[in-house]
């Protein structure tokens, strides 16, 4: 069950982590949406949709072990990174009445903000918002570059703060 993107930008190619990005989103949205344990989306993913063909769509060649990070990463802390989503969110908006298309990416996003100081908050943001555009309308990557700008923010303050 794969999430339709969006056609992307010709003139922009993605990379590895680019790609691994995606795929998690769309890894997390079939979880989201149907259920699938993390073991059966992993072989899944890697086996069928990482560099490969699926119903005459070709998928980006996608770093695994980063794809994995985040998923998994995910997961094992979601308890934690939803309230902080929560938090980020418009009032009278929690993260259960979001798109989950939507959701999985502020998961990754805030992950990858909680959990992975090696890459920059910027690119994490930008990233994500990139992820997102393939999926929805423009009002809701601004919400998405909001919500991940604000937790940004929270989690790695000392990356914006004067000089930073």
């Amino acid at each position: 069950m794969a999430l339709p993107a969006k056609q992307s930008n010709e003139g922009r190619k993605a990379n590895k982590r680019g790609a691994a990005r995606l795929a998690a989103v769309q890894a997390l949205y079939q979880m989201d949406l149907v259920g699938t344990g993390l073991n059966e989306i992993l072989t899944q993913f890697e086996t069928h949709w990482l560099g490969g063909e699926v119903e005459g769509a070709q998928y980006r060649p996608a770093e695994a072990a980063f794809f994995r990070d985040i998923v998994g990463g995910v997961l094992r802390e979601q308890g934690r990174l939803d309230p902080q989503i929560d938090a980020a969110l418009t009032r009278g908006w929690p993260l259960k009445r979001i798109e989950a298309v939507l959701r999985a990416v502020l998961r990754a996003g805030a992950y990858e903000l909680a959990c992975r100081p090696d890459i920059p908050a910027r690119v994490v943001t930008a990233e994500y918002v990139d992820v997102a555009a393939a999926f929805v309308d423009e009002q809701e990557t601004g919400m998405v570059n909001a919500v991940l700008d604000q937790l940004a923010r929270q989690l790695r303050a000392a990356e914006f703060s004067a000089g930073g």
